[in-house]
């Protein structure tokens, strides 16, 4: 079968490789579409990943089972969560698998054929078209969603998002839709001119003005309720801090290093709460599928589309802050 390898600095290569085989509670899935994510982006940029590659979005048809798997059947359409849970703890008879304390990630999805945790596999209705799938059931909507429930009060009416990559793209598109204003700030004026497509009411770019100060003058000085720190850079994250109101939230989305973050100054005397958000929760795919089936704009996220064999060509495209979702077709 083919697979992209990342090969790092930049290269990326389709390459031969012995099809997957399934152990217990595993499952064989043939890949339609598969999504790149930003997290992708170190390695193709660092030392690269000798097995393959990190692509942990995808959706297709099951092949083959493994051992033990009796709720798949082959021929079944499924999206699939990268995160498994290991099916025996509290957690994960919630369907919280990225809280169970054994938890598995699994990779290499942008292949012909990838494997999978029967147990994170999503059996997609026939409503559901792949690339709808690969949104609902991999990052695209996952995290923006998740994001949600963590800022779902009602006293939340003005919301900054910073880094509108395609995550901070899934949160202008997920907290307009919730009916928040939303502020858009980035550095690339073709991604603000995509989140405000999404239903960002305004946009700040951060190469011409001081986001901070922009934020502040567009909530009356005040602060917006809550700041999404999208770009996992140290600059957006106390910039979020920054921009936020009072007794507000700043959500983290974006993977850093540590910060110099002072708990007075940042917590303590301005009552802010800061609260962490990662993946989604395989028992969230229901709500989600309904603000799909709702109206929700999701394959308005997906700006570039590319086949298996246009892998370093979609790689590249991502990388350029041009692109909001990219997807690779697998057939």
């Amino acid at each position: 079968m083919r697979i992209v390898r990342l090969a790092g600095k930049g290269i990326v290569e389709v390459v031969e490789a012995p099809d997957p085989t399934p152990g217990p509670g595993e499952v064989v899935v043939e890949t339609a579409v598969s999504a790149i994510c930003g997290s992708e982006l170190h390695s193709y940029n660092g030392d690269g990943l000798q097995q393959g590659n990190g692509g942990h979005e995808a959706v297709g048809t099951v092949v083959k089972l493994g051992e033990g798997v009796s709720k798949l059947t082959v021929g079944q359409r499924v999206g699939v969560c990268a995160i498994a849970g290991c099916g025996n703890c509290a957690y994960c008879a919630k369907g919280q698998y990225t809280w169970c304390p054994r938890f598995r990630f699994y990779g290499n999805m942008h292949a012909e054929r990838f494997l999978a945790a029967a147990n994170a596999c999503h059996p997609l209705p026939g409503d559901v078209s792949w690339e709808a799938g690969v949104l609902l059931t991999g990052d695209g909507l996952g995290v923006p969603y998740h994001t949600s429930t963590k800022i779902a009060s009602p006293d939340i009416h003005t919301v900054a998002v910073f880094g509108v990559g395609p995550i901070g793209l899934g949160n202008v598109l997920m907290q307009a839709y919730l009916g928040r204003r939303v502020t858009a700030v980035d550095i690339s004026a073709a991604r603000l001119a995509m989140a405000k497509n999404l239903g960002a009411g305004n946009v700040v770019n951060a190469k011409e003005a001081d986001p901070v100060a922009q934020v502040r003058a567009l909530t009356d000085g005040v602060g917006a309720d809550a700041c999404i720190e999208a770009a996992g850079r140290p600059e957006t994250a106390l910039a979020c801090f920054a921009a936020v109101r009072t007794a507000g939230t700043v959500v983290f989305n974006g993977e850093q290093k540590a910060l110099p973050i002072s708990p007075s100054d940042h917590f303590i005397r301005r009552d802010i709460t800061a609260i962490g958000s990662w993946f989604y929760h395989f028992s969230e795919f229901g709500q989600m599928l309904n603000l799909y089936r709702n109206g929700l704009r999701i394959l308005d996220l997906i700006s570039h589309r590319y086949t298996i064999t246009q892998a370093a060509a979609a790689f590249e495209k991502f990388s350029s802050g041009q692109s909001a979702k990219v997807l690779l077709d697998c057939r």
